[in-house]
């Protein structure tokens, strides 16, 4: 297969590039570096002034858009999230711009999308088929974001939204500020601990994207482990993984002083299940919590 991916060069998209190169794909990232060729992947260069990123995507299979301003960078000023929000806006224009310039369509958009669209809550359990959506900044921006990517649907191209979890890896992501106090030897609960927390581990998540493309994949599907843990245990988890004590809680006062908005990262979460990939036969290499942060930190 040839696949395009925005956002590329980013946790997710690394990920996924290794393993379609893996597999012998054709890999074209769009990315606001040069063009260039590394191997089997072409780099190519997009949203910058004169370019027309279309003459490259020709018969294309499938695009994955994961290009979007990091949730995780710096706190949630007013025009972070503007930055947030805009960003994604703009990709996904783009791509509904080529889609519709192109004269053999891709077969399929995956483009990712969140849980936080689902609204907080210690007590629901959420799956695919489950209506609800949240009110906040988050909520609202990933709400849009779907819409948006929706409109390749005009085009005949069939559009599915995966809907990431926390997703887990050493270096990137959220885990490793939460692992950071333990390895510290001042790891403990954070906050209440009573919120929900639906992981996946980031080898999964390039698997489940690749398996979206070539199991015919449409509409919504959560992109999270089928283990979802509350804050308490994933954290002694982490600790016993980590090989730290877990007795030093961090108050949910000092987290919002210090991260603002963006603390309901950490302390407000959704208990989110993978139901449409589970049916569809999606096996993953890391079902549980233990043997996903084992790999990690082996």
């Amino acid at each position: 297969m040839r696949v395009a991916i925005t956002g590329g060069t980013g946790f997710v998209g690394r990920a996924l590039t290794r393993l379609l190169e893996h597999k012998g794909h054709e890999v074209i990232i769009l990315s606001r570096s040069r063009s260039q060729q590394q191997g089997n992947v072409t780099y190519i260069n997009w949203l910058s002034n004169d370019t027309r990123p279309e003459e490259y995507l020709e018969g294309i299979d499938a695009i994955v858009n994961l290009a979007g301003e990091s949730i995780n960078n710096g706190r949630w000023s007013e025009k972070q999230k503007e930055k947030i929000y805009d960003s994604r806006m703009q990709a996904t224009n783009e791509i509904i711009r080529i889609i519709g310039v192109l004269e053999q369509k891709p077969k399929v958009l995956i483009n990712a999308s969140a849980i936080g669209i689902y609204p907080a809550s210690n007590e629901r359990i959420y799956n695919e088929r489950s209506t609800e959506k949240g009110h906040d900044f988050l909520a609202k921006t990933v709400a849009d974001w779907e819409q948006k990517a929706s409109s390749a649907e005009e085009y005949g191209v069939q559009v599915a939204f995966g809907r990431f979890g926390i997703i887990l890896g050493r270096t990137e992501g959220a885990l490793p500020l939460m692992a950071l106090p333990y390895k510290m030897f001042v790891g403990g609960p954070i906050g209440k601990g009573d919120n929900w927390m639906s992981w996946i581990h980031v080898q999964d998540v390039a698997n489940a994207l690749l398996f979206a493309i070539e199991n015919n994949i449409g509409g919504p599907f959560n992109v999270v482990a089928p283990d979802p843990k509350k804050m308490n245990e994933f954290s002694k988890t982490l600790a016993t993984v980590l090989k730290r004590p877990h007795y030093f809680p961090v108050p949910a006062f000092a987290l919002k002083f210090a991260l603002g908005e963006k603390s309901q990262l950490v302390l407000e979460g959704q208990k989110v299940l993978p139901e449409v990939l589970i049916a569809a036969g999606f096996a993953f290499d890391f079902p549980d919590l233990e043997s996903a942060l084992n790999d990690i930190y082996k």
